[in-house]
């Protein structure tokens, strides 16, 4: 990839599913048809690979590994950033995952807080964050903020106070909590050379307000089109524009979420609008029947038509 050193990371990041085989086994081939997808059908040229979208903690490091690659190969020429996540319960895995991403060149690093052992203090994530960084110092780094996934409920402001200092690689966060003051907070501390990136899709609009700078989400995937178009209405100054299409989104995930909607929902809903085969998803999560996503699917189409 080239150098992400240099650009900052801005508009929309698809947080990307992980494609199966029937049999459960990451299908590394499908990922070049996944790209070409995104780009020419979605107009979306930034991934974040390897985070909740793409179930990683229920992947092995080698199978992370395989993936970080084959996103960074096939994306080559294609996509702007390809951005790894490489958090993990164990700081060892962790670093290696980081050491691997910096070897095979991506553009940056993600990394979530740890959530079975939890740190009790900003200062204790700060250190986790502090010694994964060190394990591939010249790749831009950001924190993963994700409360309601890891149990974590420290605001993320307070992680970001003096983050800059122990981790000179810092270029931001994805802040995927609904706590729009913590990322107000956020956004007045923010330095010029930070990204900040907001993961609650259906309050985007929101979070451009406050200051956002991008955003990382998995409905990107397949209404990624539609979401540019809201971005652009409101760096126009189009509010009436973009907040039509954010009700229009909001619309879509109300109805999803009434009638089922997790993970491996959302993979057989990009299945199905894609036409990709992004294969089941892995246990815990249980598979979703064509059926069920076939109807978030049509209610899509009836909403964005």
């Amino acid at each position: 990839m080239a150098s992400a050193a240099e650009k900052k990371l801005t508009g929309l990041v698809a947080a990307t599913f992980t494609p199966f085989t029937p049999q459960g086994e990451i299908n590394l081939p499908v990922i070049g048809d996944y790209i070409d997808y995104l780009r020419e059908t979605q107009g979306v040229c930034n991934v974040f690979v390897n985070g909740t979208t793409g179930e990683s903690m229920s992947l092995s490091v080698e199978e992370r590994k395989k993936l970080a690659e084959e996103w960074c190969k096939r994306g080559h020429g294609k996509l702007e950033q390809v951005i790894v996540h490489v958090g993990s319960m164990s700081v060892k895995e962790s670093k290696e995952l980081a050491r691997h991403a910096a070897e095979i060149g991506v553009d940056g690093i993600a990394v979530i807080s740890p959530s079975f052992f939890k740190p009790k203090t900003a200062g204790a994530l700060r250190t986790f964050l502090q010694e994964v960084a060190s394990a591939a110092p010249n790749l831009p780094f950001y924190f993963y903020h994700l409360p309601a996934f890891t149990g974590v409920n420290i605001p993320a402001r307070d992680v970001l106070e003096g983050i800059e200092q122990l981790i000179p690689s810092f270029r931001g966060v994805k802040f995927s909590g609904n706590d729009l003051m913590d990322f107000g907070l956020c956004a007045s501390y923010s330095q010029p050379s930070w990204s900040l990136l907001y993961g609650v899709d259906e309050q985007l609009l929101s979070a451009l307000v406050i200051g956002a700078n991008g955003a990382v989400g998995s409905t990107y995937n397949y209404v990624g089109c539609h979401i540019k178009n809201l971005m652009s209405a409101f760096e126009n100054g189009d509010l009436v524009q973009a907040k039509a299409i954010q009700f229009k989104l909001q619309e879509l995930l109300k109805y999803a979420v009434q009638v089922g909607f997790d993970v491996g929902v959302n993979k057989q809903l990009m299945s199905e609008i894609s036409g990709l085969t992004l294969g089941p998803p892995r246990l815990p999560v249980e598979p979703c029947s064509s059926a069920h996503a076939q109807s978030i699917k049509q209610k899509l189409i009836s909403i964005f038509a």
